[in-house]
């Protein structure tokens, strides 16, 4: 099991240069992945933000071995080709540590707002159409393509991405949504949220029906990530944080999440109360040791 960061790049975060420091720290304590929201707006969240992808760019200039990666992309709000430039770029700066998040997308803001598909239904098909696009693109073969949302003629891009066959993709989904799931399991690992549990016993149970329901869908030959955005850890009592953490690795869950969101801290993103102390003593602290 691998252990990441995630924080949303938000009022004291939406300075890059901290953002490349933070992952810099990240990266020193032996975190093995440092990844942040990719917002442009919401009525949820501060004005104060800045743009995941010129962060990731320099986050991955002052970082070397550790993962990191924006979760998670709303593809229908962007235009695939130009996602394929950013990634490709970010991918080749960092020499293959990238991994790209997808979804539909859930802030009403970031759609309504901005004049942007606000049928859930159809981001769902425009989030295909852009995934099939944006692997085609990464292929480096010269793109003809025509769907209901998009249409390519005779274009190539170049470089390719560090890896083969391409970068790898990790899907979001809300479950018991089913669809989020099987789109997943096509791709290299899902991103599950649980809104609809009661507790941390109840979290688990659903994580298992997730883990049973996802399996039918993909090829066991091939790896495949599950993050999950786990609780809080006592990490000053490593023996029950093993005991916690061993029932989620037998369940496969691949990479652990620490959420870095104020409200993790008993503060608040919309008020603007971050504990920033608390917040950065978390990654100081370095990651669990699961034996």
């Amino acid at each position: 099991m691998k252990f990441c960061l995630y924080l949303p790049p938000f009022e004291p975060f939406s300075d890059a240069r901290v953002l490349a420091r933070l992952a810099s720290e990240a990266e020193q304590v032996g975190w093995d992945g440092f990844f942040i929201w990719d917002h442009i707006s919401g009525e949820r969240y501060p004005e104060k933000m800045v743009d995941p992808w010129v962060a990731l760019a320099l986050i991955a200039e002052n970082t070397k071995k550790i993962r990191i990666g924006a979760l998670v992309t709303p593809l229908a709000r962007r235009r695939p080709w130009k996602v394929a430039r950013e990634t490709v770029s970010i991918d080749q700066i960092s020499e293959g540590r990238l991994i790209f998040g997808v979804g539909t997308g859930s802030e009403v803001g970031e759609f309504d707002n901005l004049g942007e598909e606000s049928d859930p239904s159809k981001r769902g098909e425009m989030l295909d159409e852009g995934l099939e696009l944006l692997k085609t693109f990464w292929s480096g073969e010269t793109v003809n393509y025509s769907g209901n949302y998009y249409q390519v003629n005779d274009t190539r891009f170049l470089p390719k991405p560090v890896r083969e066959p391409g970068i790898p993709i990790w899907a979001a989904g809300i479950w018991p949504n089913k669809k989020p799931f099987r789109r997943g399991a096509k791709l290299d690992g899902i991103f599950p949220l649980f809104p609809s549990a009661k507790d941390d016993k109840d979290m688990a149970a659903q994580l298992k029906d997730m883990v049973e329901y996802t399996h039918k869908f993909r090829d066991p030959q091939k790896p495949f990530d599950i993050v999950f955005r786990g609780f809080k850890l006592p990490l000053d009592d490593p023996s029950y944080t093993q005991e916690l953490l061993h029932p989620y690795k037998e369940l496969g869950v691949t990479w652990w999440q620490t959420s870095l969101s104020p409200r993790e801290f008993g503060g608040n993103l919309k008020d603007k109360i971050w504990p920033l102390q608390q917040m950065e003593d978390v990654i100081l602290q370095g990651p669990p040791k699961l034996e």
